[in-house]
């Protein structure tokens, strides 16, 4: 768990996929937070009107350990310094280009803000053991998802990992159908109910190899079968809805996976490393020379 506060965004991320108490128990502590701090399990309870275990599966289902940690993290948050403003807003026809540049560069930077505050740090340190071990690694993602994973996929490969990326749900099936126990597979879908992604998800446990989700913060459908479950958070809102920040904010959990891998197995990797910078380079420096 990340002590960095961020209970709130995390009951309004994990507010969808809540049960009807909890989300009147949410709401609560989204409106009231100052009030809902100061009071024990059982008087939240009474307040609101529901039981005592309402509260306790409303912890869990955000990721705490109990009743202690949620108040923990939700006096973190109603203490934290003010912050600058870095407000944006949608996008609106006949904004100017200036306008439409601050509110995409404000909703990526708080896309990345609010994915680092709802990360699981032990649930990220299980996914690199789990990469760092893998004999492959099988990224699968569809629309805007599948170019994270294609893009995940050309950073494993130069460290030396057998990596596969797919944006094809036939050509996906054919490569799950060949995963072993001692593979990894990655799965991105931000809303985590993608029909096509739960079929391959269910593909690929039948065949005992470990998953790891990367998915929106809360219960999904995806998330529930995976082994390993990371979270990203978006921003989008009605122009911005072609999968902008979500995509920001996935491409900086997969970057992360990659630089703590790198980094946990420096001295074996370097030289693949600087073997595919090289080659890189002569790539580069092949084009200028046809120019």
């Amino acid at each position: 768990m990340n002590e960095n506060g961020g209970c709130l965004l995390r009951i309004r991320e994990a507010l969808h996929a809540l049960t009807p108490k909890e989300q009147h128990l949410a709401n609560f502590l989204l409106l009231q937070p100052e009030r809902a701090v100061d009071m024990s399990i059982d008087d939240l309870a009474a307040t609101c009107g529901v039981s005592i275990s309402t509260v306790i599966r409303l912890c869990k289902s955000l990721g705490y350990t109990g009743y202690k940690e949620l108040c923990r993290n939700l006096y973190s948050d109603l203490t934290a310094p003010a912050q600058a403003e870095s407000s944006f807003e949608d996008i609106h026809p006949g904004d100017s280009p200036e306008i439409v540049m601050r509110n995409i560069f404000m909703s990526s930077i708080k896309a990345i803000e609010n994915t680092f505050s709802i990360m699981d740090v032990s649930a990220l340190e299980a996914a690199v053991d789990r990469l760092c071990a893998a004999r492959r690694i099988d990224f699968y993602g569809l629309g805007t998802s599948g170019f994270v994973a294609l893009d995940a996929c050309n950073k494993f490969q130069r460290c030396n990992k057998l990596a596969i990326a797919h944006m094809d749900t036939h050509s996906q099936l054919l490569s799950a159908l060949t995963l072993t126990p001692e593979d990894v597979a990655v799965l991105i879908s931000y809303s985590g109910d993608t029909t096509d992604m739960l079929s391959l998800a269910r593909q690929i446990r039948g065949q005992g190899t470990p998953i790891i989700s990367l998915t929106r913060y809360g219960k999904n459908p995806l998330s529930e079968m995976a082994d390993i479950r990371l979270y990203s958070s978006s921003t989008e809102t009605l122009l911005r809805s072609g999968a902008m920040s979500s995509r920001i904010a996935q491409l900086a959990v997969i970057d992360t996976l990659y630089a703590a891998m790198c980094s946990r197995a420096f001295d074996e990797i370097k030289p693949h490393l600087e073997k595919s910078r090289m080659v890189t380079m002569r790539l580069h420096q092949s084009g200028e020379k046809e120019k």
